[in-house]
């Protein structure tokens, strides 16, 4: 094999990991905004880990955070806009990053 094989094959790997991160920083993200958005319904213990996990859920319907901001925004109704969701998002992804980093 060649050192631009090799080169190559690392590049394609390294792409593929930042991939994977990506994916799960941003359904961490999710889970965290379905946590907060549990706790502003009242919901806690398994109610608010359900709820979660139906976040999660919402972010496979379309591309881009704008499934799950719907999703959210309509549950808490008149406890938090759309842009106060997308505001809460914003602040938990790097939580979210810092959360898998540690967990490596």
């Amino acid at each position: 094999m060649t050192t631009f094989d090799d080169r190559e094959n690392a590049f394609e790997s390294k792409f593929a990991h930042d991939a994977d991160m990506q994916f799960r920083a941003e359904a961490r993200r999710n889970k965290l905004v379905g946590l907060w958005a549990a706790g502003l319904l009242g919901k806690s213990g398994d109610d608010a880990a359900a709820y979660a996990m139906s976040v999660v859920s919402a972010d496979f319907e379309e591309a881009g955070i704008e499934d799950v901001v719907r999703k959210v925004a309509a549950d808490l109704g008149a406890l938090a806009s759309a842009d106060t969701v997308r505001a809460k998002m914003a602040e938990l992804l790097p939580v979210a990053k810092s959360q898998l980093m540690q967990e490596l």
